[in-house]
């Protein structure tokens, strides 16, 4: 992947070209930023330029020998960690197991989402950690000597993922990395990585991706009419995997669209029995599933405050969202917004803990009766 292929991020890309041309390349490298802003894609053109024996002043040349094996990922000197499910029948129990499925699919989808990519592992109920394991792969994969003479790059996907046993490894290689060696982390959620691994990277914050550069992909590679473009540019919030969800058949978020609307009816109706019920189905969804639906209520509690306070222009929502938005929305105001957001947050941190989800859910439920009363 070249920096071409990357959409928008042009400070971005330029801080990385002039690091690497000034012979300021970190040893490691911590790219933040929200879901689908393409710190990934980044990363790996990043790592593509770097190894690249042919470099021009804006991009990789895209047909060096080494360019060619990074456009299918199968660089010798490019390794990947990112989160997996064991699984003991199939015996794939490290990131080596899967990296046949996480090359399609990164090709396939670029931008992805942690969601995207457990929906292709069909992880379930399972969540999908670095186990402690893979230290000891990536350990013995950095003590060999490079296969082209250059560098050899790391890329950690989701590193706040990573096992206790695995991070704590990690550091040690960060604190003295192997000659020629470099780690690039792509994080979402910085604050959830270890202090002292933090301390020993370089932070790049990446943000959204403006809007214009979501409308003109949208227009040239996926046929999309302008206003349509527009438009869902403009609700993806920076974020293209949101922009792709729009204009693609999302089953799932349908699915959190639909369980959101029914939990707020019947809390407001105050139908105990059928809250249960939807506690239940609920319950009997993945872990994972589970925290992304508790994100997208946060999202639409977020979304409907602000819509309450008729500024249009800062709220996202799609057409059905929008339509749900303009009945609910005045339930959602500045007596209740943090105490729902509140009980939110404190649901999610109970499902990470494995609280039992009947219990969680039915609590939060029941609460929400008073909370929209207010």
């Amino acid at each position: 992947m070249q920096f071409g292929d990357v959409i928008g991020q042009d400070h971005i890309k330029q801080k990385l070209i002039e690091e690497v041309n000034e012979g300021r390349i970190p040893h490691a490298l911590l790219l933040c930023g929200n879901e689908g802003v393409g710190k990934l894609p980044l990363a790996i053109a990043y790592a593509q330029y770097i190894c690249c024996t042919n470099k021009q002043s804006t991009d990789s040349c895209g047909t060096c020998p080494s360019c060619i094996k990074f456009k299918k990922l199968i660089h010798p000197d490019l390794h990947f960690m990112f989160p997996i499910v064991k699984n003991a029948k199939a015996k794939k129990e490290i990131c080596d197991d899967y990296i046949s499925d996480w090359r399609h699919f990164l090709e396939k989808m670029p931008y992805m989402s942690i969601n995207n990519w457990l929906n292709e592992l069909q992880a379930e109920n399972s969540q999908a950690i670095i186990y402690a394991r893979e230290s000891d792969e990536i350990i013995r994969k950095l003590s060999l000597k490079s296969s082209e003479g250059g560098h050899k790059v790391s890329i950690i996907w989701l590193p706040e993922r990573m096992h206790v046993v695995c991070a704590n490894k990690l550091l040690k290689l960060l604190e003295e990395p192997p000659q020629k060696t470099i780690f690039i982390l792509v994080s979402e959620n910085p604050e959830m990585i270890l202090p002292t691994i933090l301390s020993r990277t370089q932070r790049l914050n990446i943000p959204r991706i403006e809007e214009s550069c979501i409308a003109n992909t949208l227009q040239t590679k996926y046929a999309i009419a302008s206003a349509d473009a527009q438009n869902i540019a403009h609700t993806a919030n920076g974020s293209f995997v949101k922009a792709l969800d729009a204009i693609h058949l999302n089953e799932e978020k349908r699915l959190f669209f639909d369980l959101f609307v029914s939990l707020m009816r019947l809390s407001y109706q105050r139908k105990i029995k059928e809250m249960k019920i939807w506690s239940e189905s609920v319950a009997a969804m993945g872990r994972e599933k589970q925290k992304n639906m508790l994100d997208y209520c946060q999202q639409m509690i977020r979304e409907n405050f602000i819509f309450n306070l008729k500024q249009k222009d800062l709220t996202y929502l799609t057409i059905d969202e929008e339509n749900f938005a303009k009945r609910f929305s005045p339930f959602v105001n500045e007596k209740n917004v943090i105490g729902i957001m509140n009980e939110l947050s404190q649901a999610q941190r109970d499902i990470e803990q494995n609280v039992n989800a009947k219990m969680v859910f039915f609590d939060f439920s029941l609460k929400m009766i008073v909370l929209l009363k207010q």
